[in-house]
């Protein structure tokens, strides 16, 4: 049995395929601990996980709610990403890392890719540690726009060199494992390390799902399903503004639209709406004909992972990254979010729900995700990682084979 700590930010698509990873390794007879700000995400963990809580007063307080109180689109927002939240943030959580690290003892750690305190700590430590890459734009940053990415490590070695970590290599991605959560044909061609492996999205650990009118969808008749969401980092005036040409769009349109929102952000929605705040989106999508989002790689890995196109209009950070895959992909349609109208939109979903070949590129991608082994392979490479501990009837020869340590 070995011991893995987590270390994640308080983000949901960050957290949710560590918790699937995490399970893994608890049905393999593993201790799993999540070092976090969120007091909350112990309601979220698997049977047998550990909720290891770093410091959290109101200074950190103000690190989790700032990402979502600025309105920021493009280069801005990748600046503002580092600069007012990822800083600040791996600084603040640096020390409680420490002391968790020093009390809980993980025989290997894996941080977020947002979170280089945590391999900062456990490179100080000598621990083994892997790294979790949500975001894959971040890896693909390095192509796509060097000068940024430049830019972002050096942010990153100036925090590095303060907490006492010599030389200009970022050290954030592990040299021994990075875990990309999207599969080798959806990222597109770069050549990459061979410690860089492509193990699909990774979404199948999820608790109680939120409750939904499952009956007033039945009533919709047979007309197409889309889904329709821009997640939950923008506020209510990007919101209305989006969702009012949404209801431009489709009001009274042959589809029923199923809006994730506020359902007090208008007085009245259209008929063919179903709106809520939260959806039980995994339940829901074997049930769509198509989704329109902003481009949140998790959103959008789990509609193609169920063969499902999309429409994309990405506002700001990787997003924009993803809806470049998405097109590349030929599994959907990009808009501008600063420029499309109504119009734009209404053609850009019939063209998906109509022309067969986005339907043919969204099941390509579900394959090639099926194909990538989730979160059974990331266990198996998590587990090489770990000292070799015999468990229990098992010699110290048996687990050398069985653990694959030549």
């Amino acid at each position: 049995m070995a011991r893995f700590a987590f270390i994640v930010p308080p983000l949901h698509g960050h957290v949710n395929p560590t918790l699937s990873l995490g399970a893994e390794l608890l049905t393999r007879g593993h201790e799993v601990g999540w070092i976090t700000l969120d007091p909350s995400l112990v309601t979220r963990l698997p049977a047998g996980g550990q909720l290891l809580p770093a410091t959290y007063d109101e200074t950190g307080e103000a690190y989790l709610d700032q990402i979502t109180k600025k309105n920021v689109s493009g280069i801005e927002s990748i600046k503002f990403l580092y600069e007012e939240v990822l800083i600040p943030l791996n600084r603040f959580m640096y020390e409680g890392i420490n002391t968790i690290l020093d009390q809980f003892k993980p025989d290997v750690v894996i941080n977020d890719h947002q979170l280089f305190a945590g391999a900062i700590a456990a490179y100080k430590r000598k621990i083994p540690y892997a790294t979790s890459v949500t975001a894959p734009a971040a890896i693909k940053m390095v192509e796509d726009l060097p000068g940024v990415h430049d830019w972002e490590v050096k942010q990153i070695v100036g925090l590095q060199q303060e907490l006492g970590v010599h030389g200009n290599d970022a050290i954030v991605l592990s040299e021994k494992l990075t875990l990309v959560y999207t599969s080798k044909d959806f990222f597109g061609y770069m050549d990459t390390p061979d410690h860089y492996k492509f193990i699909g999205p990774v979404f199948n650990n999820r608790h109680t799902p939120p409750p939904f009118n499952w009956e007033q969808l039945s009533q919709m008749g047979s007309d197409p399903r889309i889904l329709v969401s821009i997640g939950t980092t923008f506020d209510h005036a990007y919101k209305k503004e989006f969702f009012g040409k949404v209801i431009d769009a489709f009001a009274h349109q042959a589809v029923t639209v199923i809006v994730v929102s506020d359902e007090k952000l208008f007085d009245s929605w259209p008929a063919n709406f179903i709106v809520q705040s939260r959806v039980p989106q995994l339940d829901l999508l074997p049930h769509l004909d198509g989704v329109v989002c902003h481009g949140g790689h998790n959103t959008v890995c789990e509609t193609l992972s169920h063969g499902i196109p999309l429409v994309v209009i990405p506002i700001a950070y990787d997003q924009s990254h993803v809806a470049g895959q998405v097109t590349q992909a030929e599994s959907g349609v990009r808009l501008n979010f600063k420029r499309f109208k109504a119009p734009h939109l209404r053609e850009a979903v019939w063209e998906i729900l109509n022309n067969p070949v986005y339907k043919q590129a969204a099941q390509r991608i579900q394959d090639s995700f099926e194909r990538s082994g989730g979160a059974a392979a990331a266990a198996d490479l998590l587990e090489d990682l770990a000292p070799v501990t015999p468990p229990y009837g098992m010699t110290m020869s048996q687990a050398f084979y069985r653990n694959k340590v030549y």
